[in-house]
């Protein structure tokens, strides 16, 4: 089985493929650990489903989180007895990245484009909500050209909570009207529509600079939740991700794997 890691800055999401079927998936808080919190957590991980560490044959990892790096490896190495594969530019991608400095791009936003390419084709625009919210452009020659980077929704509800004294804190969900009734409605619809409202406006001048209206392909944590309030996002695959990495092991597998 293939072991593949989505390391962000809130969250840590995992899989478990079996040749091309994902079987298992969890979703973890990011955080600062040692090797050895972090190979009993994939082991335990894999206990509950009944999976042991000698099934795991191969693992990919996509990281924006450089300080977590070389503990995830150790342990993966250590507790799992394989040597991860670290994805980044100096990979076979299966895509040219046109990028203007090439290291800088996130290697998340890099697996992204590969497995939306994989399965809607090109031009393509991939929407990722995180942390931050990124826009990713790949162009109908299979390039990545690059996107735009916004705060993530939680960030900036955050932002609003800790400057503001007398607001609550509220739930990620859509009021039934832009115009809020309560206080808690009108940060709702800010945050909500607002995000909506962002990503139209991004993906239309996106649209406008490459002269096509490519498809738009939503993924990340609030993907599902506030899709339906765009008006550009066509699709929502909440593993594109993951299938990215395991399409880059493919073609980055090691020889005495293949």
């Amino acid at each position: 089985m293939l072991l593949v890691v989505d390391v962000g800055n809130t969250n840590t999401v995992l899989g478990l493929y079996r040749g091309k079927t994902l079987t298992h998936h969890w979703r973890l808080t990011s955080g600062s650990h040692t090797c050895d919190e972090l190979g009993l957590a994939l082991l335990n991980l894999l206990g509950t489903a009944g999976i042991g560490a000698n099934e795991i044959a191969g693992a990919v990892v996509s990281s924006v989180v450089p300080p977590m790096d070389l503990a995830l490896g150790e342990a993966i190495r250590l507790y799992l007895g394989s040597e991860a594969l670290f994805v980044s530019t100096a990979l076979d991608l299966g895509i040219e990245v046109l990028y203007r400095a090439p290291h800088e791009v996130g290697a998340d936003r890099l697996v992204n484009a590969v497995a939306g390419v994989e399965a809607y084709g090109a031009p393509l625009v991939i929407v990722d909500f995180g942390t931050a919210i990124t826009l990713d452009v790949v162009s109908g020659e299979k390039a990545y050209l690059g996107g735009a980077i916004a705060p993530g929704m939680a960030l900036s509800m955050e932002a609003l909570f800790g400057k503001t004294a007398r607001l609550p804190k509220v739930s990620l969900a859509a009021p039934a009207s832009v115009i809020g009734k309560t206080t808690m409605e009108s940060i709702q619809a800010g945050i909500m529509y607002g995000t909506a409202g962002l990503i139209d406006t991004l993906v239309r001048r996106i649209w406008k600079e490459l002269g096509d209206q490519a498809p738009v392909v939503a993924t990340g944590g609030q993907a599902e939740s506030v899709s339906p309030y765009t008006e550009t996002i066509g699709k929502v695959d909440p593993w594109l991700t993951l299938e990215g990495l395991r399409l880059i092991y493919e073609r980055n597998r090691p020889k005495a794997e293949a």
